[in-house]
């Protein structure tokens, strides 16, 4: 393939067509030009050079070592904070190794052990609310599930007191919304922190058993360079709660309202054909939580098999939704919601060394919510026909406004 000419494909900040946008980009090559909120940088749609460059040293998500526009950049760009962050998210090389080895115990297997039952309870004690509701009633199960589950889930990990929950709510939510101006995003950010400093506050007053309160000491006690400085510690609790909690909201919304779609597929579970599991891997396929993830920078130059060139110091943007329908991994049937299908395999959660540690966790929490709201209303159906949903207001986040539902039939 030539090297392009073409101008940028100028991504739609409000996500109104995410589908046909994806199609766009794979049908312009493996790796497209494209406008982020005025940022161009390269979108990288094929799944095999996503996962080259994901595990290449040649690639960094250092913004301040790697980015030349970095500096002018960050004093407009509405997703500045998704690059000024100073934790594991945004780090390269030794840095980023030091700041997962202190945050994987977090997500250990012993600890998954013990979520699991934590999650169950959480999610009975919401069901047992909608329950009590009136037949024929018509709820947004995404407000009325998949928000409190993983606040709940990620309050109790972080030890975050449940006063301070719905703050932390609001202000996770304007992250994720490509719609705001700059300054808007700003504003947001500062309330982001104030929330964070309030926590920080209320956990060196009263420590607990959390991770929170974890970090907070190893912040405090170790004086030899190893432990988070003063920004990385608030850093690190913004990434793991926001993380932690917007991602696995849009997955459950986005699993309900394929299950309600394709009561095939709903079938299969019921006839024992399939399982949880199958639709949590196949929905995560399907409609990942994160569509575009900002950003990588190239280290050097980086030459592309069709010729083109990835110059040092470029931007790189993460196509997950795009990489995980190419019919190159997964066929003419990409875009088909099958939990039975052969192979699963998706970038929802990353790739390499930057792979999501909190996949055990979202995973459970899904599958958790799935089984049991399904179990308790088999009768669940959507309130409004499926092209009334609405995405979210974002080129990020892939979910819906709102997700309207009927928990049982109505009684004669």
């Amino acid at each position: 393939m030539a090297p392009q000419s073409t101008a940028p494909i100028v991504l739609d900040p409000t996500g109104a067509d995410h589908h046909g946008e994806h199609e766009q980009l794979r049908g312009r090559g493996p790796a497209v030009r494209v406008d982020v909120l005025g940022v161009t940088a390269w979108s990288i749609n094929d799944p095999a050079l996503l996962k080259k460059l994901l595990t290449s040293p040649d690639v960094s998500k250092d913004a301040r070592a790697h980015w030349p526009d970095f500096q002018e950049v960050i004093q407009t760009w509405p997703l500045a904070l998704w690059v000024g962050v100073n934790n594991m998210f945004t780090a390269y090389g030794s840095d980023h190794r030091r700041l997962r080895r202190m945050i994987a115990p977090a997500f250990a297997a012993r600890r998954m052990v013990d979520l699991a039952a934590v999650v169950e309870t959480i999610v009975t004690a919401i069901l047992d609310d909608l329950d009590a509701l009136p037949a024929g009633e018509t709820i947004d199960l995404r407000e009325h599930l998949a928000y409190p589950l993983p606040i709940a889930v990620i309050g109790h990990l972080m030890g975050v007191p449940a006063g301070q929950r719905a703050d932390f709510r609001s202000v996770v939510d304007g992250v994720f919304d490509t719609t705001r101006t700059s300054d808007e995003q700003a504003a947001n950010t500062a309330r982001l922190y104030e929330a964070l400093d309030r926590l920080i506050a209320s956990k060196r007053a009263e420590p607990g058993d959390d991770m929170t309160s974890l970090l907070i000491a190893a912040r405090d006690e170790e004086g030899d360079g190893r432990g988070l400085s003063d920004v990385e510690l608030r850093d690190t609790l913004l990434l793991m709660i926001s993380a932690g909690y917007e991602t696995t909201v849009n997955v459950i919304d986005q699993a309900i309202s394929l299950l309600l779609t394709h009561p095939e597929q709903l079938g299969r579970i019921r006839a024992g054909h399939a399982d949880w599991n199958d639709v949590v891997e196949e929905t995560l396929r399907l409609e990942p939580a994160v569509k575009h993830l900002p950003m990588r920078f190239a280290v050097t130059d980086i030459k592309l098999p069709d010729g083109q060139t990835i110059a040092q110091g470029e931007a790189i943007l993460a196509s997950y939704a795009a990489a995980n329908r190419h019919p190159a991994w997964h066929g003419e049937a990409a875009d088909t919601f099958d939990i039975n299908r052969a192979s699963k395999d998706h970038l929802s959660f990353g790739h390499g060394v930057h792979f999501c540690l909190g996949a055990p966790l979202a995973r459970l929490e899904i599958a958790t919510s799935l089984r049991m709201v399904f179990s308790r209303f088999p009768h669940l159906e959507l309130a409004v026909p499926a092209n009334q949903l609405q995405p979210l207001g974002s080129l990020i986040s892939n979910g819906h406004q709102s997700l309207p539902v009927r928990l049982r039939l109505t009684t004669a």
